[in-house]
């Protein structure tokens, strides 16, 4: 069954000046354990997309279902509580509160979940063990280089157990180093623990690395294909 299923979904901005359709009628599936990645020119409406089905942005038209509910009719309230407990977010900004060191960074989407301090800290210090930073724990985001700042990223993405995670152009301000080293922790943790992610990029490292490519034009999407990979 799958987890994302997007029906007939329309996002039109300016709707009573010029309007500006950035999405047009898209049709598609998510299953569990996919490394998906939304290509296409920018302006294509990748971010548009992933914003949709993380509940950051409300379509115009049509339907967002996750695990069988349809989360475009929930009210801002719930939106938030339900991103909150089943859906993670890797910005191309890292966005990381930069008066946090990097385990708070990370227990933070705990403590809004109300879960223990120790739990918290527990799974702070697993998760950044997980990415390969684990002695960066008590180090703040403006201390860190930028590939660490995104694995701090990816780590307080899983930190709430999400049902998936978005990634809105993850590598885009990192060297070639450290975009290799994040894509090769991301699908280390797809294989081992069937972690869906789904990019929005046009970086080709990705695409490279990616078993499903969506291409999005004008809004729509032109070309649906998986990859096999070993």
């Amino acid at each position: 069954m799958a987890i994302i299923k997007v029906d007939n979904l329309h996002k039109i901005y300016n709707e009573t000046v010029i309007p500006v359709h950035a999405i047009r009628g898209i049709d598609l599936e998510f299953n569990t354990g996919e490394f998906t990645a939304i290509v296409g020119p920018s302006g294509c409406g990748k971010t548009t997309f992933l914003n949709l089905i993380g509940g950051l942005d409300k379509p115009s038209e049509g339907k967002v279902i996750i695990d069988g509910n349809d989360i475009a009719h929930l009210s801002s309230r719930q939106l938030i509580d339900y991103r909150l407990r089943n859906i993670g977010f890797v910005f191309q900004s890292y966005n990381l509160i930069p008066v946090l060191t990097a385990g708070e960074n990370i227990a933070f989407i705990m403590e809004l979940q109300g879960k223990s301090k120790k739990e918290r800290l527990e799974r702070a210090k697993d998760l950044l063990e997980q990415v390969g930073i684990a002695e960066k724990f008590n180090v703040r985001p403006g201390q860190l280089s930028g590939g660490q700042q995104q694995r701090v990223a990816v780590a307080r993405a899983l930190a709430s157990k999400p049902k998936f995670i978005l990634a809105d152009e993850p590598t885009a301000n990192l060297d070639s180093k450290a975009t290799e080293d994040l894509l090769d922790m991301m699908a280390e943790m797809n294989r081992k623990h069937n972690i869906t992610f789904i990019f929005s990029s046009h970086d080709q490292r990705v695409i490279n690395r990616a078993r499903r490519l969506i291409t999005l034009t004008d809004g729509q999407v032109t070309e649906d294909i998986r990859v096999n990979k070993n």
